[in-house]
């Protein structure tokens, strides 16, 4: 999926997260959790090229959805 025309926009729905924490073992660059909730934390909204395959693989585990991955044109802000 390495595209210089695209980069992944990842978002999340705290509301919906069940601390699950299977995005965290995965991509540990991008997601964490909150200590006292597990909640899930975006540690980059906008992932590096190499971290691609793997966001998109933690949004598909994600067992309450509550991550979203958009690919956008162009460059990160």
């Amino acid at each position: 999926m390495s595209n210089n025309n695209y980069i992944l926009r990842v978002t999340i729905d705290e509301s919906v997260c069940v601390g699950a924490g299977l995005c965290v073992l995965s991509t540990s660059d991008v997601f964490d959790q909150r200590d006292e909730d597990g909640v899930v934390k975006l540690l980059q909204e906008y992932p590096d090229q190499a971290s691609y395959e793997k966001v998109l693989g933690a949004a598909r585990k994600c067992p309450s959805k509550a991550i979203k991955v958009e690919q956008v044109d162009g460059k990160a802000p």
